[in-house]
This record gives C-alpha cells, structure tokens and sequence, in this order.
C-alpha cells in the first residue's frame, strides 16, 4: 500500500521541532505548558466532563440495542484472536503502565493528601478515595476507547475503508477526507497519539527508576531514567521487528501472567478480607453516584475545583489523547466481534479487573497508613508500590516482579505505538514498514524524554491535557459519524424494526 508521505513527514516535522524546542529551552517550554494546561483545564473542563459522559451513554444503548448484532466485518467472520488473548492484547494496550504506576498513590492520595470531598485519613476518606479512583479507572475511561476503536474497526472491516482517522469521517466529511482536510485529521490523530504514548513511557521510566532507587540506593533523576529509557528502546524495537502476532501477543499474554502474579499476592499478604470488603461496598457507592460524579464540576468552590482539574479533568484528557492509539491497535485485533461483544468486553471486563486491582494495591496501602504501620503518602508517588511492599513477607521478590511487569507493559505499550503510529502514516497499512515502526520508536522514546527533562511528571501531564482538546473535537465528529452509519445500516437491514402480524 503507498505510503502517505504528507502525514508521516509532517508530523514528524512538527515532533520534531517539539523536542528541539524543549532540549534548547526547557524552564521556558515548562512554564508554557503549565500555563496552557491551566487555562485549558480551567476553561474547558465542563466540556471535558460533558462529552466523556455522551461516549458513555451512546456505548451503553449499543450493548442494549439491537445493531449490538451487527460484526466488525462481515457477518460470516471468525475473529482472529482467541477471546482470552484479545482481552489481554487490549488490557495491556488500554491501561498497562497506569495501573501500575497509580494503583497505591492514587488512593492513598485521595485519603491522606488531598481528597475529593474535602475529608482527609478518616474512614469516609477511605470510601471516598476508592470511589473516586474508580470512577477515574472505571467505564468512562473504557468508553473513550470503544468508541474510537468502534468507529475504526466498523468502518475498515464493515466497509472496506482505509484504517485511519479521517476515514471515519467520511459520513460527514466526504470526499474532504482524501484531501488536506482528512490529512490534517490525520496529523492532529498522530501528534495526540506520540504525546499519549510518550506520557506513559515517561511514567514507567520513572517508576522502574523509582523501584531502583528505593531497593537499591539508585538515584532517582533524569540519566537513570534516560538509560533506562534507552535500554527499554532497544528491547521493544526487537518486539515491533517480530510483528503483531508473534512480540506485542507473547507479551500481552506475559504482562497478564504477571499482573496476575503480582495481584493474587498482594491479595495473600495484604488486608484480604478487607479488600472485598470495600470493593463490594465501593461498588455499589460507585453505581449509585455514577451521574453525580459524571457532572462534578464544583463551581463554587476553589479547593474541590482544583482537585478536579488535577485529577478528573487530566485523566479524561489522558483518556483522550490516547484514545487514537489504543483505538486502531484495539479495532486492529477485533475484527469478527460483534459490536454487542465488543463493547462488553472493552467497556465492563477491563473495569472490573480495574476495581479489583485498585482495591487490593489502594486498599493495601491505605490500611498501613491508617493503622500507623507506614507512611505511604509521604513517599514520591513513584516510590509508594515499593514501599507498600516493604512491609509485606517476600518484598523483594515483589519488588522486582513489579519492575518486571511495568517494563513489559512498557514495551508491549511502546510497540503497540510504533504498530499504530505506522498504520497511521502508511494509509493504513495494516503491516507498515519496519523502518517506518522503527523510526517512530525512536521519535515516541525522545519525547518521553524531553518532556521528562523539561519538567519531569508535571510536564507528562501538562502535555497530556494539552494534546487531548485538538482531538477531542475530532472524536466528537467520528461519534457522530458512527452513530448516522449504524443507524442507516440497521434501517437497512432491518434490525431492531417490530414485525407486523398478519391478519388471519
């Protein structure tokens, strides 16, 4: 397939002269950033909230509704990946390094620093802070993703469109998406996917550099993480040289094996029986508040507004600004699924396996902190996994389990990246270049880096935020997209419609 050399070297311009800008002055491309995330988050967080919601609803009446029948593909397809190795190839896609990297600081955060309700280390903070989290975690994150991995999937295998962005958008666009229109969709789709992919990559290095620091003494700055970056370069570029069903599979399925290694023990050794405990009781706390939470925006009140923005509106962004990566590599494995099975399995299995995992690592946490056995939150956020386990039999082992796991998911992310920034750039091209894979590996590790040196964390997120509104608009116009198309198909085919009875 001809490769589309506007949008691979136009974007690779504009990264390019990114990272440039944030080597040569990285105090000045902090501040602006800051400065934009802020107006961004103050100003637009409402719309943020607003349309997360939408994805949502339109994702639930598609589990509900009769077009729930219609295949990503033709009818008569077989999907190409067992259900137990597809549901890992899009965990590992959709959340891998996350999970990891907030599953104790996120809620030992909410009950110790700063809460969402205003209640710190009290036992409605405890409550409140697994609520919360799972509500950040939980099927408006997932409901990003299905929608962009439906539109995708529904428009390449159902109707023989080209796997990109602005192919989606051909119900609404038209034949504009063949020209500059649709390539600067396409664009906007890649810079959106580099600084979501990138983000997460950042994040892992500094937890692994984390992890490394407090088990041995290794310090805890930039060069051990751009080492540590460079070493997981090499190995996820070997793993994007195997191709799709031999690297990004085995490890999807290892990541799995030892996320559940690394759960069932924290599990054993930590407060079992209060963990189902709140997991059942913030369950049902989370079902019942799911649309107070939806709409949060506290207007009148500063100190919770902040929070807000801090946390919900930077997750929907994050949400966001991954949704064009994790959606192409999920619609890419889902050929054959009907969309009822689809939106099952990506939006409701992955939130539950979320809610059990924070509640075991958050629940963990949580309880030595309240029982005054360790002070969890006044470790650095990427250094509190290994102190929950400090004060657990065979910490060291867990320990270095945890460090395994997050360098998988980094590579299974990475490569899944340059898989997807590939298709991206080549037309679609489900088996793009390897030279192509390989230079957006290498451009995907220099931005996690340059973000990391221009202001460590705070700029990841910074960045994040920032490149989530562009795109937001764009996936608001796919949404729209997919929703006219299936609605004409099952008009067509006559799903969903009552038959009348004949008069005898």
């Amino acid at each position: 397939m001809k490769q589309n050399y506007t949008v691979f070297y136009t974007s690779l311009a504009i990264l390019a002269v990114l990272v440039l800008i944030g080597i040569i002055i990285p105090t000045t491309t902090e501040q602006l950033t800051a400065s934009i995330q802020t107006f961004i988050s103050n100003t637009f967080g409402w719309y943020y909230l607003i349309m997360v919601t939408i994805l949502l609803i339109i994702c639930l009446y598609l589990l509900i509704s009769p077009i729930g029948r219609i295949k990503l593909g033709k009818q008569d397809e077989k999907p190409e990946f067992s259900r137990p190795t597809w549901i890992a190839m899009l965990f590992s896609a959709g959340m891998g390094i996350g999970l990891v990297f907030y599953g104790t600081s996120e809620p030992i955060s909410h009950y110790a620093i700063s809460s969402p309700t205003g209640e710190i280390g009290t036992e409605q903070a405890i409550k409140d802070s697994l609520r919360f989290t799972f509500f950040h975690w939980g099927v408006h994150a997932w409901s990003v993703y299905a929608i962009v991995a439906l539109a995708i999937a529904y428009f390449h295998f159902r109707h023989d469109r080209l796997g990109l962005i602005s192919a989606t958008l051909r119900p609404i666009l038209g034949d504009r998406v063949e020209g500059p229109t649709g390539k600067a969709i396409d664009v906007f789709a890649v810079l959106a996917t580099v600084v979501g992919v990138a983000t997460s990559l950042g994040f892992g290095a500094a937890q692994i550099n984390g992890g490394l620091s407090y088990l041995f003494g290794i310090p805890a700055n930039f060069w051990v993480q751009f080492l540590i970056i460079v070493i997981v370069t090499v190995l996820f570029m070997i793993s994007a040289w195997s191709g799709l069903g031999k690297g990004i599979k085995i490890l999807s399925n290892a990541n799995m094996g030892l996320a559940a290694a690394l759960f069932v023990l924290t599990f054993i050794f930590g407060p079992s029986l209060l963990i189902l405990n709140l997991f059942t009781n913030t369950v049902g706390s989370y079902v019942q508040t799911l649309p107070q939470m939806s709409f949060r925006i506290a207007p009148l009140n500063p100190d919770i507004r902040g929070w807000i923005n801090g946390w919900t509106i930077f997750y929907w962004a994050w949400w966001i600004a991954w949704s064009p990566f994790v959606g192409i590599f999920i619609a890419r494995v889902s050929r054959g699924r009907s969309i009822r099975e689809f939106v099952f399995s990506v939006l409701l299995i992955p939130s539950v396996v979320v809610f059990l995992w924070f509640s075991t690592f958050g629940s963990s946490a949580i309880s030595l902190e309240h029982n005054g056995i360790a002070k969890i939150s006044e470790l650095a956020t990427e250094e509190s996994l290994f102190g929950v386990f400090n004060e657990f039999p065979w910490s060291m082992v867990l320990s270095i389990t945890a460090i395994l796991l997050i360098s998988t998911f980094f590579i299974t992310s990475a490569d899944s990246g340059t898989y997807v920034l590939g298709m991206m750039t080549t037309n679609g091209s489900l088996s793009p270049n390897i030279r192509i894979k390989l230079t957006w590996g290498i451009m995907l590790s220099a931005t996690a880096l340059v973000l990391l040196y221009s202001g460590g964390l705070q700029a990841l997120e910074n960045m994040m935020i920032i490149a989530a509104l562009p795109f937001s608009i764009i996936m608001g116009l796919m949404t729209a997209s997919l929703v006219k198309s299936l609605y004409k198909e099952s008009k067509e085919l006559g799903i969903g419609r009552v038959k009348k009875r004949k008069k005898s």
